[in-house]
């Protein structure tokens, strides 16, 4: 059953911009609470689990990559959309990067942030509904997921996933074979789909890669398609060792 009271942390160091954005959260019947700078977010992150993540990418103390660095070393994975006045392809793919789940550029419209902040917090209640009925245990070849504890093994062997990576490989590995453009992939495991930002995806792929991989290099698993983008591997063994 879908929740109508959400907590959502407003990490803004603006005031008339962080009481704006709260009055609306009210509106939608949205529990609310503001921090004024990056290491009061990170305090109240550490005590508390949000439903969703509004963060200011310029703060004082700490910054808001330094804040969803943070937020992304946790096991749970909470929502983040990141606020800024900057503008730029690098300064969104950065962000995003870092763990941000969307990008509002300042000056911003508030039916616009909010039609964003309704959309995160659908696809979070989807991923929680969803995790009711995920096989518990996915395995190709070495390599392993535990889906219940979100771990995952190549040769017995843990490595590390951020939680966005987790997501990616799940992905993959529940639709073997099928092949997934970069729109599609930010589509369906970002939860969004804007022009310029297919550069993530590959920054995941890579790093995924480096961590599942025998050979980073000649990838057994997650394979490029040409002209088209990834899937993975059904018969790891037989693979076209493709980059």
């Amino acid at each position: 059953m879908t929740r109508t009271t959400r907590d959502i942390l407003i990490v803004e160091d603006n005031p008339d911009i962080a009481r704006l954005i709260q009055l609306h959260c009210k509106d939608l019947n949205y529990a609310s609470t503001v921090a004024t700078d990056g290491k009061q977010a990170i305090d109240l992150i550490d005590r508390h689990v949000y439903d969703l993540i509004i963060l200011d990418l310029m703060l004082p103390e700490v910054d808001g990559l330094s804040v969803c660095r943070h937020l992304r070393s946790q096991a749970h994975y909470t929502p983040v959309i990141m606020l800024t006045s900057k503008s730029t392809e690098l300064d969104r793919v950065l962000g995003l990067e870092m763990g941000a789940d969307d990008y509002v550029t300042k000056p911003f419209s508030i039916p616009e942030l909010v039609a964003r902040i309704k959309a995160q917090l659908r696809r979070s209640e989807a991923d929680i509904n969803a995790s009711a009925s995920e096989q518990p245990r996915l395995e190709c070849d070495d390599l392993r997921v535990d889906t219940d504890k979100r771990q995952v093994y190549v040769n017995d062997k843990e490595v590390v996933l951020t939680a966005r990576e987790f997501d990616l490989l799940y992905h993959f590995m529940t639709h073997p074979g099928h092949v997934f453009s970069r729109n599609q992939l930010l589509e369906q495991v970002w939860g969004y789909g804007y022009d310029g930002y297919e550069h993530t995806v590959n920054s995941h792929i890579n790093r995924l890669r480096a961590k599942i991989e025998h050979d980073p290099a000649k990838p057994r698993y997650i394979l490029t398609v040409w002209g088209i983008g990834y899937r993975f591997c059904e018969h790891p063994d037989n693979a076209a060792h493709t980059v």
